[in-house]
């Protein structure tokens, strides 16, 4: 199998403009030691969202069938500063810890904070929550989809990758058929459900119950008689 390394040549090229219709380009790429393992991190340019994405390699991906890969959303308030109203930390946590036992896997690191709203409105949704509403109905009364997320970068950096086909880490359904209509080749779903806690159990009902995720063994809602 090749390695990353392999890619390197790719870095010489300039990136694409807004015309060109492969719209991802690998810009950089640098090692990464970490508590969970070593790692490659290679960074993308895109003329998509504009934004800039991170793939965290574990060995050599290039060519790779049925490869463990875990698609993360950015979240600051989870994943840097370890809120628990969301499993985000977890989550991340979690699949570096998998991916550094394992002899191959990726990690996508996508800015799409607050399901693709942005860390101002992800706050102000949180402010909607404190008053009662459920993470669906605060994205909604700001104007936005309950998931306003899109996949195709994430797509496009795999296939920059030249992944074959992978083992997606995901409870949410609506993520693989996003890549599997982008081209990639999802071949399994990997259950990635974490412990709830006190403070993120309903949000985790509410991604069971309204946003399709699949989610089993969560805390009954308790009840409201005498």
């Amino acid at each position: 199998m090749d390695s990353i390394d392999s890619l390197t040549e790719d870095l010489r090229e300039p990136c694409c403009d807004e015309g060109i219709e492969r719209c991802v380009r690998l810009v950089s790429i640098a090692n990464l030691p970490t508590r969970f393992g070593d790692f490659r991190i290679a960074s993308f340019w895109n003329n998509l969202d504009h934004k800039e994405h991170v793939a965290i390699v574990r060995g050599d991906v290039v060519n790779a069938e049925r490869l463990l890969v875990r698609v993360h959303s950015e979240c600051l308030t989870g994943d840097a500063l370890g809120s628990l109203r969301c499993d985000c930390r977890d989550q991340l946590e979690s699949a570096l810890t998998q991916l550094g036992k394992c002899d191959n896997g990726v990690l996508l690191y996508l800015r799409h904070e607050g399901r693709g709203i942005g860390l101002v409105n992800k706050l102000r949704a949180y402010a909607l929550q404190d008053s009662g509403m459920d993470t669906v109905d605060a994205n909604l009364a700001l104007g936005f989809r309950d998931d306003e997320r899109d996949y195709r970068v994430a797509a496009q950096m795999l296939d920059v990758l030249k992944v074959r086909s992978i083992r997606l880490l995901t409870n949410n359904p609506n993520k693989v058929e996003q890549l599997k209509r982008y081209g990639t080749a999802v071949v399994e779903r990997v259950s990635h459900q974490l412990p709830p806690n006190r403070h993120n159990v309903d949000y985790l009902r509410t991604k069971s119950t309204r946003s399709g995720h699949v989610m089993t063994g969560l805390p009954a809602v308790p009840s409201t008689e005498n």
